[in-house]
């Protein structure tokens, strides 16, 4: 699908431009990239604490516990010699190596409201790129679309990270009929093991549930991210009457009328999956960002970030907000 007239402010630049040299590329990822900076510089202050302020490898001050703390973070020395119970704070490495696992499925190749979920993809790793940088991080990607998969290695550095966009928003589409394989894509991570940092993983999810045991073993060496990119379609099935579907990653081809029972159908097998998805993200102790084609995406890339500072983040001796 490929958007023209009225795009929403908020929709990200169309990546549909498919050479490394096309200058609509270069114009599109500049856009991206003023965007990300005006919106996002001000959302991360301070000490590197990284988009999953999680426990870190170094000792930091301690602190009193608060509900919710994780009580295999509590300072028993300290606990017993001011007699309350007290949590231990820990600063997360200096120099954070993130990997992106990103799914260009034939299922990403789709959109209707106001951008594809391929755009999405492209906007989500340019604002993780962001979020990360500097100070000697290094970031690198794995891009699969289920007939290839591509290594960037991480590295560090501007020059890196916006050759490493191009190449992800250039990813050639698989051909018509074939499947996507994210539980490859997140295996790739495994071997060879990587420095203990963060792996993010972008996808929309569908189909089948195959790479659960995958991303438990990544979380148990690195923190994790999920970013889960949707387009309404995917929730509920409008009311247009007959229609004819095509599945680009089976390659089959159906007609069908939508009536009220299908429609309800559909609604409650697509929540029920997104349910199922979430439970299996929640067992790999990955947080989820949820970005929708037809929201304002950097609005809640910033609100996100913004909930995950404010639960883990917290200065020593003060009450997260709520």
């Amino acid at each position: 699908m490929t958007i023209s007239a009225n795009i929403p402010s908020h929709a990200p630049p169309s990546f549909a431009a498919g050479s490394l040299t096309d200058p609509r590329l270069t114009a599109a990822l500049k856009t991206l990239e003023l965007t990300v900076r005006r919106r996002l510089d001000g959302v991360l202050h301070g000490d590197h604490l990284g988009l999953i302020p999680g426990p870190g490898s170094e000792p930091g001050d301690a602190r009193l516990y608060q509900p919710g703390d994780d009580v295999r973070q509590m300072d028993w020395s300290v606990t017993a010699r001011t007699t309350h119970p007290h949590v231990r704070q820990m600063i997360a490495d200096r120099e954070l190596e993130t990997w992106l696992v990103i799914d260009l499925s034939a299922s990403l190749d789709f959109g209707t409201a106001a951008c594809q979920k391929r755009d999405l993809i492209v906007a989500a790793s340019a604002a993780v790129t962001h979020l990360t940088s500097g100070g000697g991080n290094r970031i690198g990607a794995v891009v699969a679309n289920g007939e290839r998969l591509v290594r960037i290695p991480a590295r560090s550095g501007r020059v890196h990270a916006q050759s490493m966009l191009r190449r992800i928003a250039t990813t050639p589409h698989a051909a018509d009929g074939v499947r996507g394989d994210l539980r490859g894509a997140i295996e790739s991570l495994r071997r060879p093991q990587r420095k203990r940092g963060l792996a993010v993983v972008m996808s929309d999810f569908l189909g089948d549930l195959d790479w659960q045991r995958s991303m438990r073993a990544i979380s148990g060496r690195h923190d994790l991210l999920a970013v889960e990119v949707l387009d309404p379609l995917d929730l509920v099935l409008p009311d247009v009457g007959d229609v004819v579907l095509h599945d680009p990653e089976t390659g089959h081809t159906r007609e069908f009328s939508l009536t009220p029972t299908l429609r309800t159908d559909f609604a409650r097998a697509a929540q029920a999956h997104r349910a199922e998805v979430e439970h299996e993200l929640r067992r790999c102790g990955a947080p989820v960002m949820t970005l929708r084609t037809d929201r304002d995406w950097i609005a809640d890339v910033v609100r996100f970030v913004s909930t995950r500072r404010h639960t883990f983040g917290a200065p020593s001796g003060q009450v997260p907000r709520q």
